[in-house]
């Protein structure tokens, strides 16, 4: 199978080898969109031979959030005709499947053109050492529905693909075929280490433009520790075992 993944980087360099060690095995190239890193990503982009490497424009000056539903709904538009799927996904995301290459094979053959996946709030305490694949060290997430997405996909049988904001639902337009019952998950890993997060969510509210701000798109960022310690407290309370055999259907086949 070809396929190809489409992602924006902006200062992920400590989350680049877990997200290249998850996908390498199955993406023929990464086009990844850079805005403007000032840590060490580029130069780890730069290095990985999969990677076509270019930069983020915005499409709305006023707006990181609406310039990047803009991009998503277009850029992997480049795959028809050449991909048998493309992926369309941030960083932080990871799609999982106990054989995930047999399991997109068996899609594409039964003319499958659209995988819905079930979304889960990962959570760690502290963050990762480097040299995990984090699906099989870092099992624990809480069900979300916010992070049920749509992404990966048939560029040729897909005409539009009309992500909304965040990419948070999808009204997919061409010949959509989803498969007959859900066996995708997507591992969210963004609650990564509390302080780690605290911080991250921090840098992103600088990088907030003007439409954003009015909007209150983003309003994860201006939390207050104390808010974000409440919400960390509920997905903890909430985490159950992506690896228990009771959630992974594909165990049933």
């Amino acid at each position: 199978m070809k396929i190809d993944l489409y992602t924006r980087c902006w200062n992920d360099g400590a989350m680049l080898g877990f997200f290249f060690r998850h996908y390498d095995e199955i993406v023929r190239r990464y086009v990844v969109y850079d805005d403007d890193s000032t840590d060490n990503s580029r130069e780890i982009l730069r290095s990985h031979r999969k990677v076509d490497l270019r930069a983020l424009e915005y499409s709305d000056p006023d707006s990181r959030v609406v310039s990047g539903q803009i991009l998503q709904n277009a850029c992997w538009k480049e795959s028809r005709g050449d991909a048998d799927w493309v992926i369309v996904t941030d960083i932080d995301e990871h799609l999982h499947h106990a054989q995930l290459a047999l399991y997109l094979d068996d899609c594409r053959r039964s003319g499958v053109t659209a995988i819905p996946s079930l979304g889960y709030q990962m959570l760690s305490e502290e963050f990762p050492r480097e040299g995990q694949k984090l699906c099989e060290t870092l099992t624990f997430g809480e069900p979300s529905e916010i992070y049920s997405k749509m992404n990966i996909f048939s560029p040729d049988a897909i005409e539009e693909t009309n992500f909304n904001l965040g990419r948070h639902t999808a009204k997919p337009v061409g010949r959509v075929v989803i498969p007959a019952r859900d066996e995708l998950l997507l591992l969210h890993y963004r609650y990564l280490g509390f302080e780690r997060t605290q911080k991250r969510h921090e840098e992103y509210l600088t990088r907030q433009r003007k439409r954003d701000l009015e909007k209150g798109w983003g309003i994860q960022y201006s939390w207050s520790r104390e808010a974000l310690r409440e919400v960390w407290d509920g997905v903890r309370a909430g985490l159950v075992d992506v690896s228990d055999p009771a959630l992974r259907p594909w165990e049933t086949r």
